[in-house]
This record gives structure tokens, sequence and C-alpha cells, in this order.
């Protein structure tokens, strides 16, 4: 103890603070030899096919679109991802950051969707429309209500209103926001899992054992075998499930048995072209609806929101620094260039950072740049190819489900390593945080409850569009642990003389101006030296 009763920090505590984690194999600017490159990026490629297919799988049929649309969709969201991807690398965060769908997006989509069907169903010529020409109508009423939407992100990024919010989002705020971004998609975990359990159960217990257990009973370093983990669990369980759809095992089985669990049921390798190249306006032109843009703009803001979670997570497993609040209000302008692009193609779903491939990182223990632009370039390539990726996609989602219990875990976790930077022992921290996590799971159970049985959400005005605002922003764990945690963060004993020090906002003070700690040049600095001309403040 010093003299007065103040504690002295000890130099030499066995767990010190970090603000760069010490074990990463590769950090974002350097890179693994180009094979082990090329195979980690595949790697990153074949996780972010999940989320792309059950949102296709949701919202397709929903717009009168069968297997053809559904594989063209898929293709879509795959080839935009990819574009979105290097965008992102090169000019937004610069951060190893996957750009894929986002979950937000399907209640305004549905409801779009199905706007724009009631709406035609007192014409009629509407009645003697093909399926194929039902869908079209439908895609184009949601890429309209993309297009004017994504003007929103691109505004709170490159306008600097996220900056302004970042700069005053403390350790303390951070971390409900980062663990609620992982644990919000329990749903799409184990529940989704337990559809196939004599799949999906091998697929996690392998899984853990390859990535986790084989290295100390290898006795050698954990990162040689957790960073093809994922890439060994796939080829043997898909395998072990082809071998079960061939010999008859499901056979007598119920519709959705045999649709989790058969490697034959998505019905894309035979809808799936050979060769298909996504183009603007590939279902027409757009229309535009002001409810439909205002549903959108809700999605849009949590899309932000979970994006953001996502990027502190990559940015701790990639062993860079903590982002100035300039770069992520790049990052999120760039984010909205990824809707309008996706909005233009007809995805028929915004951009989101992926929180799955997020986890990734962490597991495999590469957060090389490189590596994440070798990702992208599979994703424009197989979804030119479209067979070819039909066959990947075609992944039971039993197995995907299985790779999301620990990919989600991972990202959780990282908002857990935040807490070294918060006075555990201050009860105002012990507050916050219990709180704002309590909420943020709480809050969305109900009014994901009430949808479920009611057919609609709690808030039903004659407004469809602030229906829809409401329940995707409270839908969404993140974004009711955000507006909690800030909120009380930056109103609960304000004026205290450690308050500041309890939520942790010294350690990340020297990062609020790009360039005030000389490591964040390494990181985030733009490529070709376009920082003397679209400088970061």
């Amino acid at each position: 103890m010093a003299v007065g009763g103040a504690v002295k920090v000890d130099e030499f505590a066995p767990f010190p603070i970090k603000d760069q984690h010490p074990d990463i194999d590769f950090c974002v600017s350097s890179s693994p030899p180009w094979p082990e490159a090329i195979l980690l990026g595949f790697q990153h490629y074949l996780v972010m096919i999940g989320t792309s297919v059950i949102i296709a799988s949701i919202v397709v049929p929903l717009m009168g679109g069968g297997n053809v649309e559904k594989a063209e969709v898929i293709n879509t969201l795959i080839f935009v991802a990819g574009i979105n991807t290097l965008l992102q690398s090169w000019f937004g965060t610069r951060l190893p950051v996957v750009i894929g769908g986002s979950y937000a997006f399907i209640i305004p989509t549905i409801t779009t969707a199905l706007s724009t069907n009631n709406n035609n169903n007192n014409n009629t010529n509407f009645m003697f429309l093909s399926p194929r020409q039902r869908f079209k109508q439908s895609m184009r009423a949601v890429q309209g209500a993309l297009i004017v939407a994504s003007f929103f992100q691109m505004i709170i990024g490159f306008l600097g209103f996220w900056r302004i919010f970042a700069r005053y989002l403390s350790p303390l705020a951070a971390i409900p926001v980062v663990i609620l971004t992982g644990l919000g998609f329990y749903a799409h975990g184990f529940p989704q899992l337990a559809r196939c359990v004599e799949i999906g159960l091998p697929a996690l217990l392998l899984l853990v054992l390859i990535s986790q257990y084989v290295p100390h009973m290898m006795k050698s370093r954990c990162s040689t075998y957790s960073r093809y983990a994922v890439l060994l669990t796939v080829a043997v369980v898909w395998a072990y499930a082809a071998v079960l759809t061939a010999v008859g095992a499901y056979n007598n089985k119920s519709p959705l048995t045999q649709l989790s669990c058969r490697v034959d049921r998505a019905g894309l390798i035979g809808a799936a072209p050979w060769i298909r190249v996504p183009y603007p306006f590939q279902w027409g032109g757009p229309t535009f609806d002001a409810g439909d843009i205002f549903s959108m703009m809700g999605a849009c803001f949590v899309a932000v929101v979970e994006s953001t979670g996502a990027i502190i997570a990559t940015y701790q497993y990639a062993s860079a620094t903590h982002l100035p609040p300039s770069v992520l209000s790049r990052g999120v302008g760039w984010l909205g260039i990824g809707t309008l692009i996706g909005g233009l193609f007809g995805t028929g779903n915004g951009s989101s950072v992926s929180v799955e491939n997020a986890g990734l990182v962490g597991l495999t223990r590469v957060g090389s740049r490189r590596v994440v632009q070798i990702a992208a370039g599979f994703m424009l390539l197989f979804s030119v190819l479209g067979k070819f990726g039909a066959v990947l996609a075609s992944i039971p989602l039993s197995i995907v489900a299985a790779l999301y219990c620990v990919l989600f875990a991972y990202v959780a976790s990282a908002g857990l390593g935040l807490l070294q930077f918060c006075n555990l022992n201050s009860f105002r921290t012990k507050f916050i945080l219990g709180f704002s996590l309590f909420m943020g799971l709480s809050v969305p159970q109900y009014f994901n409850e009430y949808l479920l049985l009611s057919g609609r959400g709690p808030v039903h005005t004659g407004a469809t569009w602030f229906n829809d605002i409401v329940q995707v922003i409270f839908s969404s764990p993140a974004t009711v642990a955000l507006i909690i945690a800030y909120f009380l963060d930056c109103t609960h004993s304000r004026g205290h003389i450690s308050t500041r020090r309890d939520s942790g906002r010294h350690w990340w003070a020297k990062f609020r101006n790009f360039g005030q700690d000389t490591r964040t040049e390494e990181f985030y600095a733009l490529p070709w030296k376009l920082n003397r001309f679209f400088p970061s403040f």
C-alpha cells in the first residue's frame, strides 16, 4: 500500500493489462506463407456461407421464389460480400473482417415483400404473373428500400456522427455490446444443431477436440491444429453425413429432419447455373416506398451496432491496438456503401460485419488482412461458378450450427477480455454490467416471443414502418445492451472522481485521435498514402 491508503500498481503482476493480445501468430499487417494463407482464406469463405444460405432460405420463399431464385440470391449475396470485404479491408477499418449479410434485415425485407404482394393483389394483372415475376416485383421493392436506407449508414459514418459516439464509448460500455454480439445469436447454435443431433453433435465435439485438445496431446503448438480445425471438422462430418444419406438413414424421416440432415435436400446444386455473373438491377429497376425505407433504416442501425461489437472483437484477436473513433466511423461509412451495392445488385439484404468470421480470427489466431482478402477472392470466384459454390452451400445446417457454437463463443469472450480495463470492485461497474447484460437478453426475448405467438410485435400502431423499427431494434441483444450501457455509463455518477478510471476510459484515451499512438498508423492507415487526401481526425 502507498502512503495515504492508495493502492500501488504492481508492474510485475502475473496477469498485466495489455492493449494488444500477445498470443497471436499473425497480426493485421503480417501474413502467413501463401499456401497457408490460401487455406485460411478458403476457411473464412466456408464459414461465411452459412449465414447467406439461412437468410436466402428464409426470405426468398416468402417473396415468391423457388430453388432457382434462392440459388441466384445466395450467389449474389456472396458475390457482393466479396466486393464489400475487399473495400472494407482497403478503405474501411482495414481490419480482417468479412462483410456479409445480417439477420437484422430479415423483418423489414419480409414486411416489404408481403406489402408488395398485398398491394398488387388488387391488380388483376398480378394474378396472372408467374412466381418468378412476383419474386422480381418483391425484390425490386426491397432494392429500393436498401438503396435509400444505405445513405443513413454513410451519413453517420462519413460525416462523423459515429465518431462522436465512439469518443464517449468506454470499455465498460463496450463489454455488454461485444458479449451480446456473440451470445445474441444463441438461437442459431445448439437449437439449430439439435435438429439433426447425430450430425451436429459429432461436429461440435470434433471441432473442440481438434482445436483445443489435440495440440496439447501432440505436445505441439496449439495454433498449428486450431488454424485448420474448421476445415477438418467440416470435411470429416460432411463425409459422415453423406454416408448416412447414401445408406438411406433418413428415407422415412420427416421432411424437416431430411432438410436438416441430408446432404441433397438444399435444392441448390440442381438449381444453380454453371456460370452466372451477378450484375446491378438484375431483377429490374428498383421501386421506392417511404415506409419500406424507414423500416430498412432501423435494420441499418442495428447492423452498425452489431458490426461495432464484431469489429472490437476482431481487433483484439488480430493483435491490433484499439481503433480510433475516426477509423470506426470510416468503417461504418463503407458499411453503408456495402448496403448500397447490395441494393444495386439485389441481394435482398444489407451489409454487416460477419460475427462468425470474427470468431474464426480468434480460433485460428491469424489476424492477417491478406487472409481475408484471399477469402474475398474465393467469394467472387465461387459465386460466379454457381455449381461449385452450390456444392459448398449445401453443407447441412447442423454442421454450420456446430461451428457457430464455438465461433460466437469466441466473440463473446472478446467482450470478457475488456474487463481487464475496468474496476470490478466498483459497485457502479457491477450494476452497469449486470443490468445491461440482463436486459440485453430479457428484452429481445420478450419481443421475439410476442412475435412468435401473435404474428406481430408488441408495438402495433397503424404505421407498419414504425412497428418494424421498434421490433428490429429491441429484438437485437447487442443493440439493447448498447443503449442501456452507454446511457448509464454517461450519466450514472458522472461527476465522481473515480468514474473515469472505473470505466476504463483512461486506457483508451491515447487512441481518441488517429496518430496519437504511433501504432495506430501501422494497422489503420489507408493504403497508397491516401491519408494525405483523406486524413483521419
